[in-house]
């Protein structure tokens, strides 16, 4: 029994001894980067109709009826149900300007903005140009993306790594220490965002410039150094 609390003893003054030499390992960190350029496949729009009149209800009316016409003419142009989502629909008071008298409500402006996808880019200057003549009035922006962006990612991934462990091996070289195994990998990755590069779409109705995208992968990693 006096031999196993001794061991005991032993064994805990001798582990931080352990763990502080296990710390004193030598380490290197390093980061990398991969940056992949690709050509958007997808548009993303938003458009839609404000009209303003004496009651909401008219407001509203004419609103719909626009808008109606606006997603039957995407269909028509071959632009799927899935990919066409109303992103706000609201009816609300205008009120007079503001001076010494009491404020009143001189009528009601109503609105029905729409998110749509466009996955054929070819077709995108002819969408646009059909939906503003048929009576959008409102143009909320434009953004190109990736309908599958797992591949470019992967290969930005991969880039990364290999920038890494180049950087581990030229500076475990340069300090007379041998590259030891991997102890931690952790990455994150950046994208698609939109780079300024030549055009790459262009259409016979509304120019189009659709660029490149750039998908950006970062990892940390720590090896362990051997003499």
């Amino acid at each position: 029994m006096k031999l196993s609390i001794a061991t005991a003893v032993l064994c805990m003054l001798l582990a931080p001894l352990a763990m502080a030499q296990q710390t004193d390992a030598p380490v290197l960190s390093v980061t990398g980067e991969g940056q992949v350029a690709v050509a958007p496949d997808m548009a993303v729009i938003s458009l839609g109709v404000v009209h303003v009149d004496e009651t909401a209800g008219a407001a509203m009316a004419q609103v719909s009826s626009d808008a109606t016409a606006l997603i039957n003419a995407l269909s028509e142009r071959g632009v799927a149900v899935r990919d066409v989502q109303t992103s706000q629909l609201s009816v609300g008071p205008v009120w007079s300007a503001y001076d010494s008298n009491e404020r009143r409500i001189t009528g009601f402006e109503a609105r029905n903005t729409v998110r749509v996808r466009v996955r054929d880019l070819a077709a995108l200057g002819g969408i646009l140009d059909e939906v503003l003549a048929l009576g959008a009035n409102t143009f909320n922006g434009l953004s190109f993306e990736l309908q599958d962006p797992s591949a470019a990612e992967a290969e930005a991934r991969a880039a990364a790594v290999g920038e890494a462990m180049q950087k581990a091996d030229e500076l475990s070289g340069a300090a007379g220490l041998t590259l030891g195994a991997v102890l931690s990998l952790s990455e994150g990755v950046e994208g698609p965002r939109p780079e300024m590069f030549a055009a790459a779409a262009r259409s016979a109705d509304v120019p189009i410039a659709a660029g490149e995208l750039l998908v950006t992968a970062r990892v940390s990693m720590r090896f362990a150094l051997e003499p």
